[in-house]
């Protein structure tokens, strides 16, 4: 049986580009055109702004709906946006109209006539929120400034300059917003094992070739889970966004096989996230040292996949 972690959709990634414009297109044929009739909050922690205020939304027609980095904005009459960050534990829900707003996961709810959106965010941790902003200013101010892959201007030379403003690993460079727009812990594994590249690797060192399979395949794994996300919310809101998908080549999949050679795929494990990559593909047999084991088993920490192996045995 196969040991895919889904018991962790709720912890550790953020939604990402294809879950997010999986949402918007779930919205667009909702809620574009409907009056918003009110807005009910469950959480007064979730609201981050209070000029203009929340109410200000209210008997307002829904004219737009954008992603912004890792943000959903609803565009509302006289250049009004709600703005939505479901940070790593929220997630959005289409109820019928005036659906309740039951138990302490419910943040807040936007009352349609043809249905009830809702906000919930498991755990304790109140990490989502709602920014109420006036104006394309305003909007522009909260985006992290990250390239668009699939903004008109973005070509493989845009894309290089953005990673290399700074020398950082693809792993952090990828998943840096101000860098790229949209791409988290999750499809930037995705991303690295497509184009057979270490996460470690820094982006000083990558050559001609490689920055032209990191570009390929940043597009390839983005434009394949957009469609087939999107594809899925044309039958039914999305309602079970999650991070570890079982047909994902090596993110969540520790100790499983790498789809393209059979290897067991590892990880490096940091605060609440985790890196996940083939050692045959990506890193010349090489095992990445796991920052908490390494420096538990020191010198003895296993260089390859025959060490490793060799090391579980005894």
């Amino acid at each position: 049986m196969q040991r895919l972690r889904v018991s962790c959709d709720n912890h550790g990634n953020v939604p990402e580009l294809p879950d997010i414009a999986a949402y918007i297109a779930a919205l667009e044929s909702r809620i574009v055109g409907q009056r918003l009739e009110h807005v009910r909050l469950g959480s007064v922690f979730v609201l981050r702004t209070v000029d203009p205020p929340l109410s200000a939304a209210e008997g307002r027609t829904v004219t737009a709906i954008r992603r912004v980095g890792k943000r959903i904005a609803i565009g509302l009459e006289e250049d009004l946006w709600l703005v939505i960050h479901l940070m790593i534990a929220g997630r959005l829900h289409w109820k019928p109209p005036g659906a309740r707003l039951a138990g302490r996961n419910g943040l807040f709810a936007f009352d349609f006539p043809n249905g009830t959106l809702v906000l919930t965010e498991a755990g304790s941790k109140r990490r989502a929120s709602l920014h109420v902003l006036r104006g394309e200013k305003a909007l522009a101010e909260i985006d992290p400034g990250g390239v668009e892959i699939f903004a008109p201007e973005t070509d493989l030379a845009a894309f290089r300059a953005a990673l290399t403003r700074e020398n950082r690993t693809l792993k952090r460079a990828l998943t840096d917003p101000r860098l790229i727009s949209g791409v988290g812990n999750a499809y930037s594994d995705e991303i690295l094992h497509a184009a057979q590249l270490s996460p470690i690797t820094l982006t000083s060192k990558l050559t001609e070739s490689e920055w032209q399979r990191l570009w390929e395949a940043t597009r390839l794994v983005l434009t394949n889970w957009t469609d087939r996300l999107i594809t899925e919310a044309a039958r039914s809101f999305p309602e079970k966004v999650t991070a570890f998908r079982p047909e994902f080549a090596v993110h969540g999949r520790f100790g499983l096989k790498c789809p393209r050679c059979g290897s067991p795929i590892q990880r490096i494990r940091y605060a609440d996230n985790e890196t996940d990559y083939c050692p045959t593909c990506q890193t010349g047999g090489k095992v990445l040292a796991d920052r908490s084991l390494s420096r538990l088993l020191g010198s003895d920490w296993p260089r390859t996949l025959d060490e490793l192996e060799a090391l579980k045995r005894k």
